[in-house]
């Protein structure tokens, strides 16, 4: 989709808030860390073949020109920080569906 430079230039001026919804009472069963840690190897996955496909490949640096990147490796690698990123989104997409109300049962 192309978005004239004007346009553009408009959307930055706009202030923008996010409002995600409070999921902090939410507390997840025991029995869900496993399906945390699935969905974090998952997203991890959904976003280095999405990069791939667009295109990027491994390097020690990231570099947006040459499209490099060092978490493009198996999730096992990734250093703690970067499974924690991806166990974030896990979370909150588990503390949302339950909050709206939907129940998680394998």
């Amino acid at each position: 989709m192309y978005i004239s430079h004007q346009k553009q230039k408009i959307m930055k001026e706009q202030k923008y808030t996010p409002q995600p919804i409070d999921t902090s009472d939410v507390e997840l069963p025991k029995d869900l860390e496993v399906l945390v840690e699935q969905m974090s190897k998952n997203v991890h996955e959904v976003w280095a073949a999405s990069r791939i496909s667009q295109g990027w490949a491994y390097g020690e640096q990231r570099n947006d020109e040459l499209k490099t990147h060092p978490c493009l490796v198996p999730y096992e690698e990734l250093p703690e920080v970067e499974k924690a990123y991806d166990r974030d989104t896990a979370l909150g997409t588990l503390r949302l569906i339950m909050k709206l109300g939907f129940k998680i049962s394998k």
